[in-house]
């Protein structure tokens, strides 16, 4: 009923027939690929379309979805994926959809010398685009005219707060709501907040922006939760706290007092803070980096945890997400030292093999594989080992488990954290929904009063 629902106000609703964000926790890509199917074959409106996903969505959620559905089996998919030459014949083969990853944008729109004669378009993580600097939102910008059609996917379309929102509806309604400028969007919304003499690091919204942004959106926008809609399972977080030694809490002020003494005149800029939270954060997950760039460990806490955690699930899979390579490293290690099996999930066997229950604990790091790859069959337990600041990156990932199509009752998150650490400040942001840049510098700020 669902997808019928969304289906029907996609392909229907003269309010969205030329722009469209879908704002939901429900499985997106069906929902287009039905709404697509109909504009086909029962409205034949179009003819020819282009879908952008990231890597792996592009390689295996879209094909895997079509050949799931007893409905969507007339449509006729090319993906192109791969070296220039891939990607240029299997847009040249006849299709329906053409499926691209977000990083050729650039490439087909610039340099491929495919005609871009599509009448549709399908963006699966419209947040990818909020940078309007990049070259790929650029790129498409220039091609944006030529298509009539357009639909935006995503969880989280401001993850980091409504200044988001700019670049996915520019790219939307070419500037038609929010404004066709940057400045101009800035000016009317929003106040500087956090800021260094001239240099202006974040905005806060003005009084009445949330709600008066909304409006300005709401003819075009679709959120849909699937709590609303569908019975998910129960979402359970729980935190594992690890505790340092006396030793190994003077090492972390020690190195603590040491990256804090480099600051230059002692400011806690943007730049600076992110710097220096990124190795409080290596320190509180065990190790760090050196200037020559090798691991010093601090402490195996964490490992110890996690070793925990895994014999605790008495054999059900768990899927482990880390952040650095050292974490990685090491956690791997002492999986190979307990002859646990254990894959990566960066490569479409391993993740066929988790969704089959063959792989006992899975490895996945949030920005190569948390948006969009359906890893629900192969267990209900995600374990973070690192913590981030992302909103985003750890929403999509938790939303890998929790999402329709799971078939456990339950699903359980646990966040393994050093308490007095930085760990602390990045968990009660996470909790708070807070803005990942603003959050991060009043962490930093704490951790140098606390000297």
């Amino acid at each position: 009923m669902i997808i019928r629902n969304m289906q029907s106000i996609l392909s229907k609703n003269t309010r969205l027939q030329h722009s469209c964000l879908i704002w939901a926790w429900v499985d997106k890509t069906v929902i287009t690929l039905t709404a697509i199917n109909d504009l086909l074959f029962d409205y034949f409106e179009i003819r020819k379309v282009l879908v952008i996903a990231p890597i792996r969505v592009a390689q295996h959620s879209w094909p895997d979805e079509i050949r799931k559905w007893e409905h969507l089996q007339n449509l006729i998919f090319s993906v192109a994926v791969g070296t220039a030459e891939e990607r240029k014949a299997a847009l040249q083969k006849q299709a329906d959809i053409y499926i691209i990853n977000r990083e050729n944008v650039q490439w087909l729109i610039e340099e491929s010398g495919v005609k871009l004669d599509f009448d549709m378009l399908i963006i699966d993580e419209l947040s990818s685009f909020k940078n309007h600097q990049t070259k790929r939102f650029k790129a498409l910008m220039k091609a944006r005219p030529k298509v009539k059609r357009i639909v935006g996917l995503t969880g989280t379309p401001s993850s980091n707060g409504l200044m988001d929102l700019y670049a996915e509806f520019r790219l939307l309604d070419m500037g038609e709501r929010l404004g066709r400028f940057i400045g101009q969007y800035r000016l009317q919304y929003f106040s500087p907040d956090k800021r260094n003499g001239m240099v202006v690091y974040s905005y806060k919204p003005l009084p009445g922006a949330e709600n008066a942004i909304y409006e300005k959106i709401s003819d075009i926008t679709i959120s849909m939760r699937a709590t609303d809609y569908l019975d998910m399972p129960e979402l359970v977080n729980s935190e594992y706290v690890v505790q340092l030694s006396d030793s190994e809490k003077e090492k972390y002020t020690e190195l603590k007092k040491e990256l804090i003494l480099e600051l230059p005149d002692g400011e806690i800029t943007a730049a600076n803070s992110a710097s220096l939270s990124n190795k409080l954060s290596q320190m509180a997950n065990g190790a760090i980096y050196d200037d020559n760039g090798e691991t010093v460990n601090i402490h195996d806490r964490k490992l110890d945890a996690l070793e925990d955690i895994i014999e605790a699930a008495n054999g059900k899979p768990v899927l482990v997400a880390y952040w650095f390579k050292h974490d990685l490293e090491r956690i791997q290690k002492r999986l190979k030292k307990l002859h646990i099996p254990h894959s990566t999930m960066d490569k479409p066997d391993s993740i066929r093999r988790w969704n089959k229950g063959e792989i006992p604990v899975a490895l996945i790091h949030p920005a190569s594989a948390g948006h969009g790859l359906n890893l629900q069959s192969g267990g209900s337990c995600l374990v973070w080992f690192g913590l981030i600041w992302s909103l985003e990156l750890y929403q999509q990932t938790v939303a890998r488990l929790w999402r329709q199509g799971q078939q456990s009752a339950t699903v359980v998150i646990q966040h393994i954290i050093t308490k007095g650490t930085v760990d602390e400040r990045m968990m009660k942001a996470l909790q708070e929904k807070d803005e990942t840049q603003s959050a991060l510098l009043d962490a930093v700020k704490a951790e140098l009063e606390n000297i």
